[in-house]
Parts: C-alpha cells; sequence; structure tokens
C-alpha cells in the first residue's frame, strides 16, 4: 500500500477528570489500548498514543480506495486530583511533539460530559489547555464529544432540548468550533460495537471532523 492510499488522522483527547477521555479513546481504536475505570480521582497520569487497525476500503479519494488508520493521544485530566496543572501542560505539550511532531496535531477532542453543567473556571481548563496547545487556530482543529448522553436520553431529554437548555459558555464553545460536536448515546453505541461496527462510525466521525477542520 503506498502513501497515497492511505489517510492517518492525529488526534488528542483532552477534558476533565472522569469525563471519559479514555474510554472515548478506545472507542475510536476499537481497542482497550487505554486503562479506565470509575474513581473519585484522576486515573490516567500520562500521556500515551493507540493506533486503529488500518480500515481498507475506508473511503474513495480520486477513484483510489482509501485505508484510514487513526492515531489517538490519551491525555490526563485537567486539572488533575494528583498532578499540577503545569506538569499536565509540560507532559501533554511533550507528548505531541514526540508522537506527531512532524505531521501535527490534526484534531483536538475535547470530551464533555452531557450530565454534567459546563460553566465555571473548572469547565473552561481543558478548552484554555487546547488553546495554549494549537494557539490562534484551535477553534479550527477542535471539536466537542458529549459522553454519558444516555443519562440525558433517561431523563426525557432531547439531544435539541439539551442545547436549548445549555449554559451560555457551553454554547459559545461549540459556536466557536463552529458546532463541531458530537453527542454519544452510549446503548446506542453498544450496540453498535457488538455488531463490530463502533469503532468504524466513531472513525467516519473523526474523519467528518477532520475535512471540515481543513485539513
Amino acid at each position: 500500500m503506498t502513501d497515497t492510499n492511505k489517510m492517518i488522522i492525529n488526534l488528542a483527547v483532552f477534558g476533565r477528570t472522569q469525563n471519559g477521555k479514555s474510554s472515548a479513546g478506545n472507542i475510536l481504536l476499537g481497542s482497550d489500548d487505554f486503562y479506565s475505570s470509575f474513581s473519585p480521582g484522576s486515573v490516567t497520569k500520562d500521556c500515551s498514543l493507540g493506533r486503529s487497525c488500518h480500515l481498507h476500503s475506508f473511503m474513495r479519494r480520486g477513484g483510489q480506495e482509501i485505508a484510514l488508520q487513526v492515531q489517538v493521544l490519551d491525555t490526563p485530566g485537567y486539572p488533575h486530583s494528583k498532578l499540577s496543572m503545569r506538569h499536565v501542560k509540560h507532559e501533554v505539550k511533550k507528548a505531541l511533539e514526540h508522537h506527531f511532531g512532524q505531521e501535527g496535531l490534526h484534531l483536538a477532542l475535547l470530551v464533555q460530559r452531557a450530565d454534567v453543567p459546563f460553566f465555571g473556571q473548572e469547565a473552561s481548563n481543558p478548552v484554555q489547555l487546547i488553546q495554549e496547545l494549537l494557539g490562534d487556530s484551535w477553534k479550527n482543529y477542535t471539536a466537542v464529544l458529549f459522553t454519558h448522553a444516555e443519562k440525558i436520553e433517561a431523563a426525557g431529554i432531547s439531544e435539541d432540548e439539551y442545547l436549548h437548555e445549555a449554559s451560555e459558555t457551553l454554547l459559545t464553545l461549540l459556536n466557536s468550533v463552529q458546532q463541531r460536536f458530537v453527542y454519544y448515546v452510549y446503548s446506542v453505541l453498544l450496540a453498535c460495537l457488538k455488531a463490530r461496527r463502533g469503532y468504524q462510525i466513531s472513525l467516519q466521525m473523526v474523519v467528518r471532523h477532520h475535512v471540515v477542520a481543513g485539513n
């Protein structure tokens, strides 16, 4: 396979502790590369890279079939329950340069729990981290992934109603990233995973945001 027949997307997941970053990374990879568990504190302490298998014939470009591979960098929660924000920022910056230094980061995926209100300084910290790492163009390379959306669904609240009632802080963020967001209901996603289609759907989502970002 020549390089022209292969697409590699470099992605990093950001967010607060227990928002589901590592789980989201595993879903994108179709694997269990990243350790994930419920905990009263931060679980991920180091940056780690995972690679998806090559998804052949994922799309066609110029009459050629293109195989896709996604590289996902899992990052510690920001802020972290045990590590200083300065330390986390340094480690993430170092990991981005080490793993993606030549090609760069294509997409920053901000993972946010749908069942936790998004407002205040703590909610804004991961956004500020992305801004500092990517500079002025951060808005063009960022998308938001809402996790635990099944809890909102169980409360009888639709996606449209959720966004209508969202905080101004969240709405401003979504407007800043040109409404690039994914609202994941895990019960639907798990059904797809059982059919071995979950990670393919996830990768399609990544490609869509990657293309929209102009990469």
